[in-house]
């Protein structure tokens, strides 16, 4: 029987008072919200469990930020069922570094400088724009030899996953279909909300965005 065609959950944190407050978080480590937790906890009942959405068993490996809004959100996704997946903490996952921005409103940062935009500018003594396309594009290298491995030798299992952040999942779907890194501005990824990237025609040379904002507060 042939194997149905994987797919990438990518999830971004939930809810923290600097994302309510619309402030670039990087690198600071900013906890989730009372809000933010019981949003995830909410969610995770109706994503993550056997014959959902998320079905551990189809979980092959899980990438988590180790920024401790991202690490909380997967334990949190994950705390009703006996065994958390096999999962990685690693850097490659992180936010855009903002580098001199970091913590700023956008106002803020148009006061400093006009006419910025991440998409096009980076960010001075953080990351440039080609330094965080090189870095997603990395990930997802990864992601799709996991898929291929999965789907042409029949290793490993279905899914994987990634829990991460706002700009860090914009890029990542931008990339992943294929499309400039700047593409990324017109993709809202809400907090707590879950992206579903898989293949067309059951073919792994067509990736494509399944799903956007599940589960998410639209605001």
């Amino acid at each position: 029987m042939e194997r149905p065609m994987p797919r990438l959950f990518l999830i971004r944190h939930g809810e923290t008072e600097w994302s309510l407050n619309g402030r670039h978080t990087g690198r600071s480590d900013i906890p989730l919200t009372a809000r933010g937790e019981l949003q995830v906890k909410e969610k995770a009942h109706l994503l993550v469990g056997k014959g959902l959405t998320v079905d551990p068993e189809n979980l092959c490996t899980v990438f988590v930020s180790p920024r401790i809004r991202a690490h909380k959100t997967f334990h949190l996704l994950f705390e009703h069922i006996p065994n958390l997946p096999d999962h990685i903490l690693t850097e490659e996952v992180r936010e855009w570094d903002y580098g001199v921005y970091e913590g700023l409103k956008p106002a803020e940062i148009k006061e400093k400088s006009p006419g910025w935009a991440i998409w096009k500018d980076g960010c001075p003594d953080g990351e440039s724009v080609q330094e965080m396309q090189d870095r997603v594009d990395t990930v997802i290298a990864k992601v799709r030899e996991y898929h291929r491995q999965y789907k042409e030798e029949g290793l490993n299992t279905r899914d994987v996953m990634i829990v991460a952040h706002g700009h860090f999942s914009r890029v990542f779907i931008a990339r992943w279909i294929e499309f400039p890194l700047h593409l990324g501005t017109h993709f809202n990824v809400e907090p707590g909300g879950v992206a579903v990237l898989s293949y067309n025609h059951n073919s792994l040379a067509e990736p494509a965005l399944n799903a956007l904002n599940l589960y998410a507060t639209i605001r």
